[in-house]
């Protein structure tokens, strides 16, 4: 078995772009691999800002012999047929074919044979198709080549059991020849160095202070982080982002830490962080309140003779200049109210198609109010934090640092002596930002909040911009999700139906001032979203909200045909009442009644569905006692108007758990009606009167959910 050692050496690639390219080389290269016969055991890849290595192991000395057989055209076929399938199974005529029967014609088959050819042999032109395919999201090219490559190529490492293959990598005008050096930390150990295998690779670039593995690299980084935070009583603040970045931009890290000016240190400490991470890449350490200290950490990928103090200073210096940035923005922003900052909204456009963002803070005033009324939450401090929640966009600091925005608002209302409820609400309106961001609980901070995903919802869903595949330009699934999560998590009674109506009036009437709602005259939005057509769109939006909610629950283990079960019976737009139900229907199935009811209501859909089909007409009508026959017609009977009087007041206290124990009643008098009654008799009038009783059985079930949706 052979090894299989590959490095393309270039100028620094991109952090972000490190992780995509080592998948893709693993990807690219082991495809062409088995496409060509040759198998191998185990194939890894590494990446460094430098570098991209593959190492395959197990290789086959040479590819298998191979026999292809090749169909043909039917046996008598004109000439002109003939001769294309010839030459495209690479015979001069039919004397290598075969003629097979295959059904009741003769047809041709060629039977062509392969000889395995030699892995050294192969590797070169595999390796140039797999360099060739490489699919950058940028990329340059540089002196007099044509090729393009991230950065400049400068060499390609290519040893099979370490022999240097034939061959290289076709720069279109020049040709970069396979060799077996590479290169060590560019100040550390920069001279070129030979390598016989993996092994003696990753080794030696060790010695030359290049730590190959990002694992490895990532695990020292945030080991050395902690180990420095610790000895300064501090903890490290958790940035996995910042730390995937930084393992992309060093070979050989050193972590070292200075310390952030005193005089910067009244700035919101929001924008110290983002400062310090955005432009810098230091990580901030915390107080053991967590409040942010005056130290941060930062990571070289130098070793230095006097332990870091020269780079330690010059950071320093270069990060007084950014916070002097943030400190005079901070200072110059809270000169001016964010109430004295609405009219720049209107210069700001939203979408072109939904207005300026002035026209959606008057949208989001009107929506928060009106879910905050139905969320017992303050209204008119909901519509007061609508209408300042964009208003820090045109700060100095969010134009500065865009992920600020909200948080600076917060900030600023504070200093403006807005009401720490509606402050909070300012921040905490874009999120929850993702699945692991704090969700909001306020009641004033949940209504704005709301109301900013579900305009946002609305606006696209009015102008048919939706998600389409993988395609979510407007990012209006991580919307929806956030909706969810909101009434969920706060278990909100809202009929999301109403809301989206009123929404989506609310949008219309950005272009059509007249066609606007009146909030106060709810009775009638329904009336005017169906004269406008909007209704279709609100339950269109419902169903996408259902999608997003069976991945939800997916995740937490809830069978999506469950949800798909009480989705159908239409209507249910409220999710906690809706997971309710899901909860309890989850449950009672689990259990032996609801299983075996389960069985006799599909027994029962399946004898009436088998004899409509014959008759032509399905039963309508109840079941009458007087034409009962048997003693277990009249106990299923009977049980069965127990059950709906039992599920009519279970419903109607949401007590779903009850209404499933009423079903579950109904067990014992369906086994033994399927035992002991026979629903085609002769007599017609009889079978007729059972078919009905058959059909109440399946009525009962559907009241708390469309046992048909349910699977297994």
């Amino acid at each position: 078995m052979s090894e299989l050692l590959l490095e393309l050496f270039s100028e620094e690639i991109p952090a972000r772009m490190q992780a995509r390219a080592a998948e893709d080389l693993k990807r690219l290269a082991t495809e062409r691999l088995t496409a060509s016969g040759l198998t191998f055991t185990r194939a890894d890849v590494f990446v460094t800002p430098r570098r991209l290595a593959l190492v395959v192991d197990g290789l086959l000395a040479r590819t298998p012999d191979l026999k292809e057989e090749k169909k043909g055209p039917r046996v008598g076929s004109p000439d002109q047929a003939i001769q294309g399938f010839l030459k495209g199974a690479g015979l001069a005529s039919l004397d290598g074919c075969e003629k097979r029967m295959v059904g009741k014609a003769e047809f041709w088959f060629a039977i062509v044979e392969k000889k395995g050819q030699a892995t050294a042999d192969l590797l070169p032109g595999l390796i140039a198709d797999t360099v060739k395919a490489f699919g950058w999201p940028k990329s340059m090219r540089w002196g007099a080549n044509r090729f393009a490559w991230v950065r400049p190529l400068q060499s390609v490492l290519a040893l099979l059991d370490g022999k240097i293959l034939a061959g290289g990598v076709d720069l279109g005008g020049a040709t970069l020849a396979f060799g077996d050096t590479t290169h060590g930390h560019r100040f550390l150990a920069p001279a070129r160095f030979a390598v016989t295998n993996f092994a003696d690779y990753q080794a030696k670039l060790l010695a030359a202070k290049v730590m190959l593995d990002p694992a490895q690299r990532r695990a020292k980084i945030l080991a050395d982080l902690e180990a420095k935070a610790k000895a300064l009583g501090l903890t490290l603040r958790d940035d996995p982002g910042l730390l995937d970045e930084v393992t992309g931009l060093v070979e050989w890290p050193v972590v070292l830490t200075g310390a952030i000016d005193a005089k910067f240190m009244d700035v919101p400490q929001e924008a110290l962080i983002t400062s310090m991470r955005a432009h810098q890449k230091y990580f901030a350490l915390l107080n053991a309140d967590g409040s942010l200290a005056r130290q941060f950490a930062l990571v070289a990928n130098m070793e230095t003779t006097d332990a870091g103090a020269t780079i330690v200073a010059g950071n320093e210096r270069v990060l007084r200049a950014r916070l002097s940035d943030a400190k005079f923005f901070w200072d110059l922003d809270r000169k001016t109210k964010l109430a004295d900052r609405l009219p720049a909204l209107a210069q700001r456009v939203f979408h072109a198609k939904l207005g300026t963002m002035a026209q959606k803070v008057e949208r989001l005033e009107k929506l928060s109010a009106f879910i905050a009324t139905k969320l017992g939450a303050d209204a008119e401090a909901a519509l007061r934090a609508a209408k300042l929640a964009k208003a820090d966009l045109s700060s100095g600091m969010v134009g500065e640092f865009p992920e600020l925005q909200g948080i600076m608002g917060r900030y600023y209302a504070r200093h403006d002596g807005e009401p720490a409820d509606i402050a909070d609400a300012i921040r905490a309106h874009y999120q929850p930002l993702g699945p692991s961001d704090a969700c909001p609980s306020a009641p004033v901070s949940v209504a704005v909040a709301l109301a900013e995903k579900l305009d946002t919802l609305a606006g696209f869903w009015s102008i048919d911009e939706k998600p389409t595949g993988s395609k979510d330009p407007f990012a209006l699934r991580r919307s929806a999700l956030g909706v969810i999560r909101l009434i969920v998590e706060n278990k909100l009674r809202l009929a999301l139906v109403e809301v989206f109506v009123l929404a989506l009036l609310l949008v219309v009437s950005t272009n059509q001032p007249d066609m606007g709602p009146d909030v106060d005259a709810n009775d009638l939005l329904l009336f005017k979203a169906k004269r406008l057509g909007l209704d279709k769109k609100a339950i269109d939006l419902m169903g996408f909200f259902a999608d997003r909610l069976k991945v939800v629950l997916k995740e937490k283990g809830v069978r999506h045909d469950l949800i798909d079960a009480v989705f159908a019976l239409g209507g249910e737009d409220d999710l906690v009442r809706l997971l309710a139900r899901v909860d309890a229907l989850d449950t009672f199935l689990k259990g032996q009644d609801g299983a075996n009811l389960l069985i006799g209501y599909r027994r029962a859909a399946n004898i009436v569905a088998i004899e409509t089909k014959k008759d032509g007409a399905a039963p309508t009508g109840a079941a009458d006692p007087a034409l009962f026959a048997q003693a277990e017609e009249n106990a299923l009977f009977a049980r069965l108007g127990e059950v709906g009087t039992k599920l009519d007041a279970a419903l109607k206290a949401e007590d779903f758990a009850a209404a499933m124990a009423s079903l579950a009643a109904l067990r014992g008098p369906v086994d033994a009606f399927f035992d002991k009654v026979t629903v085609n008799t002769e007599d017609r009038a009889l079978r007729a009167n059972r078919l009905k009783l058959l059909s109440a059985i399946g009525a009962a079930p559907a009241r708390v959910a469309d046992f048909s949706k349910i699977e297994g």
